[in-house]
C-alpha cells in the first residue's frame, strides 16, 4: 500500500483531533475523529491539509478512513525481566511468589547472554507492533545493574533510529540509604538514566524518600517510583512522595507507577492524595494489564476489584496519565507481547474510557512523548518524521474489537516488516555477544 517513493499523499486519514499538535481541526465524529490529507516527504510529515492540492505525478492512497496514529510510546516496562515465564513460572499467582520467582531467576540465570537475549527479543516485538520509545526498569541489586545496563546500553546502540531507550534503577529505597545505593546513583547518572525504586510501607519511608530526593538532586536526575502496588487502604506512599517533592521543591521530573490502593482508600483521603499530586507536578503511570492480573488475587476467590487507580479522577484533577504495559510473560504477569494496542484496548475496558473515548488515545502516545521528553514522537504534525500506525478500522468501536495484526507500521515513511520474532529464538544462544559488548 505504501509507495517507495519520497514523496505521496495520504488521502482521508482518520486521526484523533487530540494527537493533531499545532494543527487546527475541528471533529467530525462523536468519537473526536477528522478526516485530513496527510503529504510525506523524504521521510518526514511535510502537510496536513483538509484538500489535496492539484499536482501531477505525486502518488496518493485513500485510506478510506482508516485510523492513523503517531507510533506508541511504552513508558513503563520490564524488559531484563520479559520472556521468562516457562523458566520460572508463578504458579498462585500472587505478588509474593513473583518477587520469590524473580528473585531466584536472576541469581540463577540473568548474565548478560540471558538479559540481552531476553531484551532484545522485546524489542522485536515492541517495533513490530509500532512502539518508537521504551522506558524500562532495570532491577539494579548489586553486580546485577552493571550486567543489564551493558546489555541495555549496547541495545540502545543497535536500536537507535528505531526505538529510543531509557533506563531506571529498581531497587527498594532502602537501598539507596547504603555506600551501594549511592554508588548505583552515580552510575545511573554515568548512563543517562533515571533514579527509581520501589516505595514500601514502612517506619523508615520518609527517611529513605528523603536520601532518594538528596541522591537525585545532587546529580541532576528524574526520579520514577513504583508504589502502593496492593490493596491496603493504609498504603499511602504516594502522598508521601507528593508531600516530600513539594516541600524539597524538586525541579526535577517525577513519575509514579501503578498507585492502586489509592482505589480503596476514603474519598476524603483521595482527594488529599490528589491536591497533593498535582501540587507536586507528579505524573501518573498505570499498568492495567498486570494489575488485573495480580491485585486481589487470592486462592479459590474471585476477585472483586480491576486494580486499577483512580485514572479518571487523575485526568479530571489536572494530573498526567498515562497507560503502559509493565512486566512481560514473566512472574509478575504471565502473558502481554508488547503491544501499545493491546494495552490500550484493555485500559479501555477496564477502566471505561469508552464513554466517551475523549483524548484517551493520548495516553499511549502524546503524554508518555511528553513525559518521556520526546516532542518528536507520539503526536502528528508537520515538520516531524513520519512514523505512523494505519489500522483497517475506521473508527474506535472497530479498532478495538479485533486485534489489528494486519496493521501498517510505517518508520520514516516507510513500511517496515511487522513480523514477530519466533518464540524458538529464546531457546538460541546469541553466540558471541560478549565480543559485541
Amino acid at each position: 500500500m505504501i509507495p517507495s517513493s519520497e514523496r505521496y499523499w495520504l488521502k482521508n486519514a482518520h486521526i484523533p483531533v487530540s494527537l493533531l499538535e499545532n494543527e487546527v481541526f475541528s471533529p467530525q465524529t462523536s468519537e473526536g475523529l477528522t478526516l485530513v490529507n496527510l503529504e510525506i516527504n523524504d521521510g518526514n510529515i511535510n502537510r496536513i491539509t483538509s484538500t489535496i492540492p492539484p499536482e501531477d505525478n505525486i502518488p496518493v492512497i485513500d485510506l478510506k478512513k482508516k485510523l492513523v496514529f503517531p507510533c506508541f510510546i511504552d513508558m513503563h516496562t520490564h524488559l531484563d525481566k520479559g520472556h521468562s515465564w516457562q523458566r520460572c513460572p508463578n504458579h498462585d499467582g500472587t505478588f509474593d511468589s513473583a518477587l520469590k520467582m524473580v528473585l531466584e531467576d536472576s541469581r540463577r540465570e540473568w548474565r548478560l547472554e540471558d538479559v540481552y537475549r531476553r531484551m532484545e527479543f522485546g524489542l522485536k516485538c515492541s517495533y513490530a507492533h509500532g512502539t518508537a520509545a521504551i522506558r524500562t526498569h532495570i532491577d539494579s541489586f548489586g553486580q546485577q545493574a552493571q550486567i543489564s545496563l551493558t546489555a541495555l546500553g549496547e541495545l540502545q546502540r543497535q536500536w537507535a533510529g528505531k526505538i529510543t531507550l531509557q533506563a531506571v534503577s529498581l531497587v527498594s529505597l532502602d537501598y539507596y540509604q547504603t555506600s551501594e545505593g549511592a554508588a548505583l546513583a552515580d552510575k545511573i547518572a554515568e548512563f543517562g538514566g533515571i533514579l527509581g525504586g520501589v516505595a514500601y510501607t514502612n517506619p523508615d519511608l520518609q527517611a529513605q524518600i528523603d536520601i532518594a530526593f538528596k541522591l537525585a538532586q545532587e546529580r541532576g536526575l528524574n526520579l520514577d517510583f513504583h508504589l502502593d502496588e496492593n490493596g491496603d487502604p493504609d498504603s499511602t506512599c504516594l502522598a508521601a512522595i507528593a508531600r516530600t517533592a513539594i516541600k524539597k521543591q524538586f525541579s526535577g521530573q517525577i513519575i509514579c507507577g501503578h498507585c492502586c490502593s489509592l482505589a480503596v482508600q476514603s474519598p476524603e483521603i483521595i482527594q488529599e492524595t490528589l491536591n497533593l499530586v498535582k501540587n507536586a507536578g507528579i505524573a501518573i503511570v498505570s499498568l492495567p494489564m498486570c494489575n488485573l492480573y495480580l491485585q486481589d488475587r487470592q486462592e479459590e476467590k474471585t476477585p472483586f476489584w480491576r486494580g486499577t487507580t483512580k485514572i479518571k479522577e487523575m485526568k479530571k484533577a489536572g494530573i498526567p496519565v498515562a497507560f503502559a504495559s509493565d512486566n512481560c510473560r514473566d512472574p509478575f504477569y504471565g502473558f502481554g507481547d508488547h503491544d501499545g494496542l493491546e494495552v490500550f484496548t484493555q485500559a479501555v475496558r477496564i477502566a471505561h474510557l469508552d464513554t466517551p473515548y475523549a483524548d484517551w488515545i493520548n495516553s499511549v502516545t502524546l503524554t508518555p512523548a511528553n513525559l518521556l521528553g520526546l516532542p518528536h514522537l507520539g503526536r502528528i504534525k508537520t515538520g516531524i518524521e513520519a512514523n505512523l500506525l494505519i489500522f483497517k478500522a475506521r473508527y474506535f468501536s472497530e479498532l478495538l474489537s479485533r486485534p489489528q495484526w494486519d496493521r501498517l507500521v510505517i518508520r520514516r515513511g516507510l513500511s517496515i516488516d511487522t513480523t514477530l520474532p519466533d518464540y524458538q529464538e529464546l531457546d538460541d544462544l546469541v553466540l558471541g555477544i560478549e565480543q559485541l559488548l
